[in-house]
């Protein structure tokens, strides 16, 4: 059966460094994943990779719904399906999340703005509409206009980088209701994270560790617990980044 994000044997180099050495990694239609690990351990590598950023050399293979994305310029991989939400959201100035939702419907043409719209009412953000996109929002406030393009996207695989980043207890709660809330057959997700604390909100089908840009333990939602209890340098070893 396809997955809805599939990794297999990835190895990305930028220039002279070899970040990612064989990635392995399936995220099926209805499960949302956690992908955790320490700083340099290629997390955000693998971000930049499956989105095509310029200068990244992945050979392997990398695919969304059986559609291979290596060697894709981004917008296509857009259109096969994936959506990524950063780290940090940019400001784009001189566009409305209003217009950017038209926008995305009428260059991929399967974006529902009016989805969008309403998700933004449900997430407090129907304000939001019409100002320019991210400008003068707080972090928790540009992680849920991240949502909100998500909602109304409808991709088939999304991958969350840090979409706990910056935020406070509160927000972290509310931003995990709202990827719990993307739970669908027609979807995978992918949450990238350094922390448990927002994992503590979402009924995870799988958690994975990376470490030296690789993959080195996968298991169920105990092992964001022993992660917890034990530290990276507790639970990985020999398999912490040098």
């Amino acid at each position: 059966m396809t997955n809805a994000l599939s990794v297999a044997g990835l190895e990305v180099r930028l220039g002279d460094l070899d970040i990612l050495r064989g990635v392995d990694l399936e995220v099926p239609f209805g499960e949302i994943h956690a992908l955790m690990g320490p700083n340099g351990s290629g997390k955000s590598t693998l971000c930049h990779a499956l989105a095509g950023r310029p200068g990244y050399e992945a050979t392997g293979s990398a695919s969304v719904a059986g559609h291979q994305l290596l060697g894709e310029p981004v917008d296509q991989r857009a259109r096969a399906g994936l959506f990524q939400a950063f780290q940090y959201p940019v400001e784009v100035p001189g566009v409305t999340l209003d217009e950017l939702l038209d926008e995305m419907s009428e260059s991929m043409g399967d974006v529902d703005p009016e989805r969008g719209a309403a998700a933004a009412e449900r997430m407090g953000l129907g304000a939001f509409m019409d100002r320019f996109v991210n400008v003068g929002l707080s972090g928790g406030e540009k992680k849920r206009s991240e949502l909100v393009q998500l909602m109304a996207a409808r991709p088939k695989a999304a991958v969350l980088d840090e979409i706990d980043s910056g935020l406070d207890v509160d927000a972290v709660r509310d931003v995990a209701a709202l990827v719990e809330e993307l739970r669908s057959p027609e979807l995978g997700v992918l949450v990238i994270t350094h922390y448990s604390r927002i994992l503590r909100h979402i009924d995870v089908d799988a958690v994975h560790v990376m470490s030296k840009g690789r993959i080195v333990r996968s298991g169920g939602p105990e092992l964001a617990e022993e992660l917890e209890e034990k530290g990276y340098e507790g639970l990985l070893g020999d398999e912490q980044p040098q």
